[in-house]
């Protein structure tokens, strides 16, 4: 059975002959991986065969991006976005956000039509190239972007955009709409041009620990419209879609399965999201990815990540409806053979009988 088999069964809440495997290790635990026994020549997603691959476009604004400063320790650019960002050359982490150049209104009217389709989006030959390779390995290959809330945040900064929720919310559908009108124009122009997707994987982070960013009233209101269009438009494409949000995002839930989601990822354990409890909830509606903590991946106690996956991957594999992942991504404190046995539990308890 081939990976875009077992995926999409997953998907349609039907068992395959095991669960489906994927994860996203940082780039610093790849590099220790690779001290402690991944062959050199080897990534992760080779050594371990994960079964996803992932084609998107170009969804910034397009603007002249420039290396501010440059130090052995990190490195502060000027992106695409004319966002100011850090980045850690040592260790990895999301980046610090220090300025925006779209932080008011006017400034985002000044530069709405930039966030229109245009075909410098999409490296053609190379992404089509990459895309048809995995198709041919047998991987499950969608179209992927960042889009709505978590798009935005890092559009014109996360305070502005979550007091614009509430002051000026007109502001922020405009912005949702301008980028979901480019991804379902990204999709179309990249279809007509020879990509074949498997189904639809977006991100959009809307949550932290304990709750969401904005209420579930806040969601349907502002943000659910352009969620609910982008699925509308997978679906009338048979594509499924799976949706990317970290933190916690429990009282979003049933509005998400409204919007036409078809699969939450990736369940973060520490922020309060619990696989098993998902499952007894909306597991005949919703499939779930992800749900697997890291924390006990890390523990130096062997039985403790046998038991995370014991209490869990059962459950939630049952029926189908279920694809392996951590609950977030690998940090570098989980060694080469703490995951080399991670993965050996999901296999064996993620396998159908």
């Amino acid at each position: 059975m081939t990976s875009r088999e077992r995926v999409l069964l997953a998907l349609d809440h039907k068992e395959a002959d095991r669960i489906a495997i994927t994860d996203g290790p940082w780039g610093t635990t790849i590099a220790r991986w690779h001290r402690e026994g991944l062959p050199e020549d080897k990534s992760p997603h080779e050594y371990f065969g994960f079964e996803f691959g992932g084609t998107g476009c170009d969804g910034s604004l397009q603007l002249p991006s420039e290396v501010i400063e440059d130090t052995p320790e990190y490195s502060i650019a000027r992106n695409a976005d004319g966002a100011t960002v850090k980045n850690w050359k040592s260790s990895t982490s999301t980046p610090e956000l220090l300025g925006f150049a779209i932080n008011t209104r006017a400034k985002w009217e000044e530069h709405r039509d930039r966030m229109a389709w245009n075909d410098t989006r999409v490296d053609w030959d190379n992404a089509l190239k990459s895309h048809n390779a995995g198709r041919e390995a047998g991987l499950f290959c969608p179209y992927a972007a960042a889009i709505g809330y978590d798009r935005t945040a890092m559009l014109v900064g996360p305070e502005d955009l979550l007091m614009a929720f509430v002051e000026d919310p007109d502001w922020v559908r405009d912005m949702f709409r301008a980028n979901a009108e480019l991804n379902i124009n990204a999709m179309e122009e990249m279809m007509a041009r020879g990509f074949v997707f498997d189904g639809v994987f977006f991100y959009d982070d809307m949550g932290y620990k304990h709750r969401p960013f904005f209420s579930p009233r806040a969601y349907r209101e502002v943000l659910m419209p352009y969620h609910k269009r982008l699925c509308d438009f997978a679906h009338g494409r048979g594509l499924k879609v799976i949706l990317h949000s970290c933190g916690n995002v429990n009282q979003h839930v049933p509005a998400l399965i409204e919007a036409g989601f078809d699969c939450l990822q990736p369940l973060e354990v520490k922020a309060g999201m619990d696989l098993v409890q998902l499952k007894k909830d909306y597991g005949d509606v919703l499939a779930l990815m992800g749900g697997i903590d890291v924390r006990a991946m890390a523990d130096p106690d062997p039985a403790v990540i046998e038991r995370e996956i014991a209490t869990k991957i059962p459950i939630a594999k049952k029926g189908g409806g279920y694809i392996y992942h951590s609950d977030h991504s690998v940090p570098d404190n989980v060694s080469f053979a703490q995951f080399c046995r991670t993965i050996e539990l999901v296999l064996k308890y993620g396998t159908y009988t």
